[in-house]
């Protein structure tokens, strides 16, 4: 691998840059790994990346029905914050914020990590009141968050509506200076190239079809591209999480919707930070290109549709509106959609399985992104030791249990 770096970058510059080599590798499968991560995504990549970094696997695949990113890594709106309620939520968004803060030095890599602030505005009393124990909360497990004024909010991003007047009226915000936003493609492409150099194999195009077990304990998977033996299983393929589990006779506590965005056509600098305005369920930052990256509530309904619908989009649009009277006469550059899935309590399952060297990790709702490198390097020490101190309370357990971890305030809109 080749490593990026100001010389380097002279080196190739007096080729035209045409002597730069492919960022990993593209392998044909092997027919038995040590452990084999389904999915190539973030989390997944993350996972596998952190697998040989951190506990010396290096005999691993990554296995994608599709191309490196191509799922919800690639489709959403790159917020990262750690402004959650609850202890265990608290630990891993925490641990992941402060991983996406050197992960382009580590991973040498530029993930275009960018702490520009987020602020939750709270636009009723009963929203105001939420933020402030959020606030007490993080402030107990040392996240640093806190509360703002109205007039705080109108300095930080001026073309918010502040008015006392307005039908949505600004009351303050829940204010976490060190998030902000990151590259999503550079994550995923800066994890692959890590776990690359690392002996990893990642195949793309090879979908799993079928999950072996024997005796309860998993033995290999059957994929397009052949039949894989292994003992070790880490399935992390977000709302398609149900149907690759029930091969293994697992059932699973999630449902999969979807959720859409879009983008505006690029303006000049106008949100020196992200915003999300609960109460009119939506979101929205600009990207490094101009573009107001404008997100809102996952769908109604259950569904796999990846291609989005006006009525959605207009609902977001028309709310945001209100809170943002100046983007009320741009045009939209573009639109998508993503497959996300939702547990009861809006937060995720990180776990082992029923079945033995099964392990899944799921139910991120709309809010995986922000969670990768603290998602891939517990599930991969779950993975490796069986047991994680930040995975523990995310277990399957506890839907049988009763010990819900209930995020459906601080997650906002499903965030």
């Amino acid at each position: 691998m080749t490593r990026f770096s100001a010389f380097a970058i002279a080196r190739n510059a007096l080729s035209f840059h045409k002597d730069w080599g492919p960022h990993w590798r593209n392998p044909e499968p092997k027919r038995q790994y040590d452990a084999v991560i389904v999915g190539a995504g973030g989390h997944g990549l993350a996972t596998a990346y952190y697998l040989a970094k951190e506990h010396g696997l290096t005999n691993i695949a990554v296995l994608e029905k599709g191309w490196l990113g191509g799922g919800n890594t690639g489709r959403n709106t790159t917020i990262i914050r750690s402004n959650y309620l609850q202890d265990a939520s608290n630990a891993i968004y925490e641990l992941s914020r402060a991983l996406y803060e050197g992960l382009s030095q580590e991973l040498n890599y530029n993930v275009m990590f960018s702490p520009r602030g987020v602020m939750m505005l709270a636009q009723t009393e009963h929203e105001y009141r939420a933020l402030q124990r959020t606030s007490h909360a993080n402030r107990l497990n040392g996240v640093e968050t806190r509360m703002i004024t109205a007039d705080e909010v109108k300095r930080i991003c001026p073309i918010l509506n502040t008015s006392p007047n307005a039908r949505y009226p600004v009351l303050g915000a829940l204010w976490q200076p060190r998030a902000g936003t990151a590259r999503h493609d550079a994550v995923a492409w800066g994890y692959a190239r890590g776990a690359d150099a690392r002996g990893v194999d990642i195949v793309q195009n090879c979908e799993v079809t079928g999950i072996d077990v024997e005796n309860g304990q998993v033995t290999g998977l059957t994929t397009t591209r052949g039949h894989i033996r292994t003992r070790k299983v880490g399935v992390v393929v977000a709302g398609h999480t149900s149907q690759l589990m029930a091969m293994a006779g697992v059932r699973m506590p999630i449902e999969s919707v979807a959720l859409q965005a879009l983008v505006s056509e690029p303006i000049k600098p106008v949100m020196p930070c992200v915003v999300m305005a609960n109460t009119v369920h939506g979101y929205m930052s600009q990207s490094d290109k101009g573009e107001l990256v404008i997100g809102g509530g996952a769908d109604a309904y259950n569904n796999f549709n990846q291609r989005g619908s006006f009525t959605s989009l207009e609902h977001t649009v028309r709310a945001l509106v209100e809170t943002f009277p100046a983007i009320s006469r741009l045009r939209m550059l573009r639109q998508w959609g993503g497959i996300v899935d939702m547990t009861g309590d809006r937060s995720p399952i990180l776990s082992r399985t029923p079945v033995e060297g099964l392990y899944v990790n799921c139910g991120w709702g709309t809010g995986g992104f922000k969670a990768i490198p603290g998602s891939g390097f517990s599930f991969a020490r779950l993975i490796a030791r069986g047991e994680d101190d930040v995975c523990g309370p995310f277990s399957l357990d506890r839907f049988r249990e009763g010990r819900m971890i209930d995020e459906s305030v601080a997650a906002a809109v499903a965030h």
